[in-house]
């Protein structure tokens, strides 16, 4: 009798491996004028689930290799790390469709890795070499791929770019929306609230989007902002409050926001209740206004990669082998992407005249003193690289 009932929980067990979708229960959505939301009921695929698992785990790894490299003094500057909130990006990033735009603060290392860019081109970038996203001139803040339009260094500087670009795509009739991304921190700019007033009156195809991780800068929210739901902040601009540690109820949250865009009923304000692991930037070490206590507390309770990991474990979408499989090759690609950055040259001198205007020809550009003024030698960093073989 036993060995027939083992049996049949092997049969059983085996059915629901090759199950190729299951369905979870995710967290309540807080509502702001709005009749009616995304469903609490989400489900995803066997594909799926190993692709955000991968996906989450690459910029997981990526940005702990970004924290090393700045450690090591091979990134200088300014370096903020999206450690803990990867499920925000790989959540939104799977509703999109072909034309969405994304527009983003300093935190971009994963979005630009998400939108095209390999990791070597993301940690290359980092360290001002060649191989870099824009070939090093960029830095932490400022990589670009096709509908990227960016990681911005001013604060809110975005927010009205994003209402701009909405503007342009109902401007052409594009069935397609811009995700504008901005923390809590910048969620008190008048300029939020400026174009989110042009965006309700125009009804534009925006999604301004609060990645609420607790803190801006050093700053508790409950000490910066008088109120702390911004998904309501927009006022006359309807509001969703989504756990942003959940990359599922992301994802369900944003092909919900995403048709209600495309119906012409835009501009909506998400925020995303997720955490940061390190300081603001690798210059703050983010223990002086919280305990180390806490961040185990977050990393134990509601860490978006484990936390999916457990789900997708226990419902048998997926085997502890293949997510194995999935850490070592993300690891092997990551290692592979540093030792770029740290071996692969930097462009020349006269690269720093390159790329200033689009659709100009060669302009008169002054060096360090007058004497040194000259036509540009090259309109664009890529003719510069196709002159020394390598483009």
């Amino acid at each position: 009798m036993f060995k027939v009932l083992q049996s049949k929980a092997v049969v059983s067990l085996a059915r629901r491996a090759a199950s190729n979708e299951v369905s979870f229960q995710s967290k309540e959505y807080k509502l702001h004028k709005l009749d009616n939301g995304p469903s609490t009921q989400v489900s995803i695929s066997r594909d799926d689930a190993l692709k955000f698992y991968q996906q989450m785990q690459l910029i997981r790894r990526m940005e702990s290799a970004a924290g090393n490299l700045y450690k090591e003094k091979k990134i200088r500057g300014f370096c903020h790390l999206y450690s803990g909130q990867e499920a925000c990006a790989v959540g939104i990033k799977a509703a999109m469709t072909d034309g969405d735009a994304v527009i983003t603060a300093y935190r971009c290392h994963g979005w630009t890795y998400l939108l095209g860019s390999t990791a070597t081109q993301v940690l290359a970038e980092l360290t001002g070499r060649i191989s870099g996203n824009v070939h090093g001139k960029g830095g932490s803040m400022h990589m670009y791929t096709p509908n990227f339009f960016g990681g911005n260094g001013i604060v809110g500087a975005q927010q009205p770019l994003g209402a701009g670009v909405a503007f342009a795509m109902k401007y052409r009739n594009q069935k397609n929306v811009c995700v504008t991304l901005y923390g809590d921190g910048a969620a008190n700019q008048g300029q939020l609230f400026e174009a989110a007033n042009m965006a309700k009156l125009w009804n534009l195809p925006v999604i301004f989007v609060c990645e609420n991780n607790g803190f801006g800068m050093g700053t508790a929210v409950e000490r910066s902002s008088a109120s702390t739901e911004y998904y309501t902040r927009g006022d006359y601009v309807p509001g969703i409050w989504v756990d942003g540690m959940d990359v599922l109820a992301v994802r369900e949250a944003f092909r919900w926001s995403k048709k209600y865009c495309d119906e012409g009923r835009g501009p909506l304000m998400i925020e995303l209740a997720t955490y940061r692991y390190s300081g603001h930037s690798m210059s703050d070490p983010g223990t002086s206004y919280r305990t180390r206590d806490e961040i185990q507390q977050v990393r134990k309770t509601r860490d978006p990669i484990t936390g999916f990991k457990d789900r997708i474990l226990s419902s048998n979408l997926v085997t502890e082998d293949e997510l194995k499989a999935i850490d070592k090759t993300v690891r092997s690609e990551v290692d592979d992407a540093v030792t770029h950055a740290t071996t692969d040259g930097v462009l020349p001198a006269e690269a720093l005249y390159t790329d200033l205007y689009a659709n100009t020809p060669a302009q008169l550009v002054r060096g360090a003193t007058a004497e040194e003024t000259f036509a540009q030698p090259f309109l664009r960093t890529e003719d510069l690289l196709k002159s020394m073989g390598q483009a």
